[in-house]
């Protein structure tokens, strides 16, 4: 069971890093600012945010099923 979660938390953790590198870096930009200066574009703020929470609730997942249990002392 231990070992399914890790890697169920490994995989989710893999496909945040995928959402929000694209939506960060590949994917088409969400909004164009106009200013006297010049244009900037602006990435989609959800995507990058989903993304990256998925990626920290993957890391946890995966790091909570592979620490060591504890195991309750009995006495004799």
């Amino acid at each position: 069971m231990r070992a399914l979660l890790s890697l169920a938390g490994i995989l989710l953790a893999a496909v945040g890093g995928v959402i929000a590198y694209r939506a960060a870096f590949i994917a088409p930009r969400a909004a164009i600012v106009i200013t006297d200066t010049g244009v900037t574009e602006r990435p989609n703020l959800r995507h990058v945010s989903l993304g990256l929470l998925l990626l920290l609730s993957g890391a946890c997942l995966a790091f909570s099923a592979a620490r060591p249990r504890r195991r309750p002392r009995t006495r004799a």
